[in-house]
């Protein structure tokens, strides 16, 4: 039976937990003590952003965790503005800083484009993966990746440069799988990665997910994670109490039934934040 201390393997051979911690937004008001707690229900994985602003809190947990730097896995990425050359290599220097760390074991491009105003986005995109490419030769990341690419940005890159990245983290959850996203880094030996893989309250009280989390007694957040886990895609849950981290972790004791993957994947729409790469963001 596969245990969340399991791993996927990227494309470079690095192993990565098959669950991680996503920290945006989960730091507010609470600072370095959501990681602390994190850390202690079992967490090795932690999923930031320069963008997220609580990489200074997150450094603080793990150093005085005493949990040690090689057993964790720390990602970080660089944000729009700061794509480019020498704006990419700043910002990954205080990510370093913020995290009390000499490197980093993935670090990403945040977003494909600087802004959609910006006729040059491609070029700009190209500059700044090959600066992540240097880090990357140079030891200084582990392994490089992007965020809320599309198959035509992911295709920039595998025309202008040299290196395959090892992650596109996306948004993934039943009712919004973005399936040509998934099969094309699938086709490509890219790992997807599922920010808000509970997808939002609509998600969870989707009257499917209801029966079939009565049906395999489980919660509707246990049926989201455990639906990306077996799709192959990494699902970094968010929580800020012990009882939710812990339980977000307990979803390696039951098999979702082939028929019920199908369903599940076959739900309406639901639960889309309205972030797209291409176009401003929708509201609901």
């Amino acid at each position: 039976m596969k245990s969340r201390y399991d791993c996927f393997e990227l494309n470079n051979g690095i192993k990565i937990p098959c669950i991680g911690f996503g920290t945006y937004k989960t730091t507010d008001g609470k600072g370095a003590e959501v990681i602390k707690a994190a850390l202690e229900a079992g967490y090795r994985y932690f999923d930031t952003a320069a963008f997220y602003n609580n990489e200074e809190e997150i450094g603080k947990a793990v150093q005085e965790s005493g949990v040690k730097r090689e057993e964790l896995f720390l990602a970080s990425k660089v944000w729009k503005s700061d794509m480019g050359a020498k704006e990419t290599k700043a910002s990954f220097e205080e990510s370093l800083r913020r995290l009390k760390t000499d490197y980093l074991d993935l670090y990403l491009i945040h977003w494909p484009r600087r802004n959609l105003e910006t006729e040059e986005w491609k070029e700009v995109l190209t500059e700044t993966w090959k600066t992540m490419e240097e880090l990357y030769r140079g030891g200084r990341v582990r392994a490089i990746g992007v965020s809320n690419f599309l198959p035509h940005h992911l295709e920039v890159l595998f025309n202008t440069t040299e290196v395959c990245p090892a992650v596109n983290q996306i948004e993934f959850h039943p009712g919004h799988t973005q399936e040509i996203t998934v099969n094309y880094c699938k086709e490509k030996g890219i790992l997807v990665q599922a920010w808000s893989p509970l997808g939002r309250k609509r998600v969870l009280e989707h009257p499917l997910l209801l029966e079939l989390s009565k049906k395999y007694n489980v919660s509707p957040a246990q049926l989201c994670i455990r639906y990306a886990y077996e799709r192959g895609v990494l699902p970094i849950p968010k929580a800020s109490s012990r009882e939710r981290m812990m339980e977000n972790q307990e979803v390696f004791g039951f098999e979702i039934s082939l028929e019920d993957m199908y369903r599940i994947g076959s739900m309406p729409p639901a639960g889309w934040s309205g972030e797209h790469p291409d176009f401003e963001k929708v509201h609901f």
